[in-house]
Order: structure tokens, then C-alpha cells, then sequence
């Protein structure tokens, strides 16, 4: 793999920072997605210890999340498959209990963000409909993302706003956050490439929201490689991970086949932006920082995808080269 020793780097830092329920589930599927199985195991063992009595796991401290805590299930779900450890079967069960029957809904059906109130996030397209299809529900996983995309993605712009308010009727938050649209399109992205290729009609229905999105992305691209924290703001500040987060999203749909390779110079360009900004001690800089993300710093989140990146990256290269070697 490439930059290995910078890798190493990254995950050294990312295990070292402290992480709620999101920031667990993320920082798990990078592990995943790099096959460290024992990594995997462990995150979800620990996901396992902070369930609630609700069913929502890795939960920190007096956590209103609703979405946030359904991030770890997918690394829960590959925990089950990979040891038969019936722990991680109940706590999944009880995960899905919460995901599919107990969590606050919006009166047409969407998965509320924060317990207590009727929210919409941009987050939420992540964190939920990634768990659920990797523990086999990909048609609600399909149906919660076009509910986020019917609440949030501006018909003129193409782009997700970040909050909606459905008692209130108005958004919250109507910027176009850069980390909401990352969180949409590499969600998206992740859907495709875990729910079954013979799943024709689920994979059409993901790709009319995707294609459109990254093709509204594309123009929220700096020349550097980078953008504004919130995309359309210059007066916002440089940020990374929305880079990292858009070109996981392209690397993955280039090597899994439904993206066309125009976007590969694109890709790249934000790939060594974001390699730019990864420091001696490994952590990725100037990424919308934890924990208020209001400005730049670090994060969880970040470490994360810059790992995914970089994998779907060499996923997508390993495929090109074995092409071009069997022509």
C-alpha cells in the first residue's frame, strides 16, 4: 500500500484520541475496510460495553443521539460474523430494535438525529442507513437516505443543507456544511458497494442521488484540492475532510464500477491535498475539529477518512493496474 508508514501513522493517532458513538463507528470502518479484523472486534467490543438500555450502543455520558449510536453497528454486525459471539448477536438485535421500532421519527417516516427533538440531519445519512444495511435491512437503509435527500438536498444547488427542523418547518441550519455533504456522499457510496450487486433496483434508486450530488460536489472543489468548511462560504475556513470525505466516495465508485475515471484527476488532487496536511505524529490538520467543530483542528472523523480514502485509493489502483496486466 502506499504511504504505509504515514498510514501507520494515522491509525496510531486515531487510536489515541478519545471518540463518542459516531466517531467509534467511523473510526471502525476504516479498520474494516483495511481487514484488521481484530481492530474491528475490539471497537465493537467496546461498543458493546456503553449499550443502553434502549439498545442504542457506544454511548457517552448523557447522549441524546438517535443516529450517532447505530455508526458502530456495522463493525457490531461483522463482530457476530467473525466470532459467533453471541454478545455481539444480542447487542445487534437490540441495536436494530432501536433503529427500526424505537427511535423518534418524523411524522412521514425519517429518522430523527437527537432524542427530544424532530431534527433532520445531514449527519444521520451516514451514521443509520450504512448500519442498516450491513445487518441485511438494505431496503429501509435505501428509504431512510431518500428520506434525508426528500428533507435536505436543495433542489437548485444540488447540495445537502446540514439541519431541518420538521415541527418548526424551517431549517435550522441551512448551510451547506462540507462534513453534511461528505457524510451523504461517502454514505452513498458505502451503500453501493456493501448492498448485493443483484439488489438492481436499490443500487438505481442510490445512484439518482449520488450521480447528482458528486456532480454538484465537484464545482465546491478548490484549486488546491481543498474547500470552505462551508462550501459555498470563502469567508469559511480551509477545511480537509470534506476532501477526504468526496474522494473516498470517488475512488469507491470508480473501483466499483458505476462512476466513470474523469473524476480520477479530481480525486487525486484532493487525495495529496489531504496527504499535505497529515503532520510527523500522524494527525490529519485543519479538518473541521472535534469537539464543537466550529474551526480547524482534529478529529476522530478525520483520522478515519483519510484511512478510508487511502484504501479505497489503493483499492481502485490495484484494480487498474490488474487490468491493464490481463490486456
Amino acid at each position: 500500500m502506499e504511504n504505509t508508514e504515514k498510514i501507520q501513522k494515522v491509525k496510531t493517532a486515531l487510536l489515541s484520541m478519545q471518540r463518542h458513538s459516531w466517531e467509534q463507528g467511523v473510526s471502525a470502518h476504516a479498520f474494516l475496510d483495511l481487514g484488521e479484523k481484530d481492530m474491528v472486534i475490539a471497537f465493537a467490543r467496546s461498543a458493546v460495553m456503553r449499550q443502553e438500555e434502549d439498545g442504542r450502543a457506544a454511548v457517552m455520558g448523557s447522549d441524546r443521539a438517535v443516529t450517532d449510536t447505530c455508526a458502530p453497528g456495522e463493525a457490531i454486525a461483522e463482530a457476530w460474523r467473525l466470532t459467533g459471539d453471541p454478545v455481539f448477536e444480542d447487542t445487534l438485535n437490540r441495536l436494530l430494535d432501536w433503529a427500526l421500532c424505537r427511535a423518534p421519527r418524523t411524522s412521514c417516516g425519517v429518522v430523527c438525529h437527537l432524542i427530544g427533538t424532530k431534527q433532520v440531519w445531514a449527519d444521520s445519512c451516514y451514521m443509520l442507513p450504512t448500519f442498516l444495511a450491513a445487518a441485511g435491512h438494505a431496503q429501509e437503509a435505501v428509504e431512510q437516505m431518500e428520506g434525508y435527500h426528500r428533507l435536505l438536498c436543495d433542489p437548485q444547488t444540488g447540495l445537502f443543507h446540514h439541519i431541518w427542523d420538521a415541527e418548526a418547518g424551517r431549517f435550522v441550519r441551512a448551510d451547506f456544511w462540507g462534513g453534511g455533504n461528505g457524510w451523504a456522499a461517502a454514505s452513498m457510496a458505502r451503500l453501493l458497494h456493501r448492498i448485493p450487486a443483484q439488489e438492481e433496483k436499490l443500487h438505481c434508486r442510490l445512484l439518482a442521488m449520488e450521480l447528482p450530488l458528486l456532480k454538484a460536489l465537484r464545482g465546491m472543489v478548490r484549486e488546491d484540492g481543498l474547500s470552505h468548511d462551508i462550501l459555498d462560504r470563502a469567508d469559511s475556513f480551509e477545511e480537509v475532510n470534506f476532501s477526504q470525505m468526496y474522494a473516498y466516495a470517488l475512488f469507491t465508485g470508480m473501483a466499483d464500477g458505476w462512476l466513470a475515471p474523469e473524476y480520477l484527476p479530481l480525486a487525486e488532487k484532493m487525495r495529496a491535498a489531504a496527504n499535505e496536511k497529515v503532520d510527523a505524529y500522524g494527525f490529519v490538520q485543519q479538518v473541521c475539529g472535534a469537539p464543537d467543530f466550529c474551526r480547524p483542528g482534529i478529529s476522530p472523523e478525520g483520522q478515519a477518512f483519510y484511512l478510508l480514502m487511502e484504501t479505497a485509493a489503493e483499492r481502485f489502483h490495484r484494480q487498474r493496474l490488474a487490468s491493464s496486466v490481463s490486456e
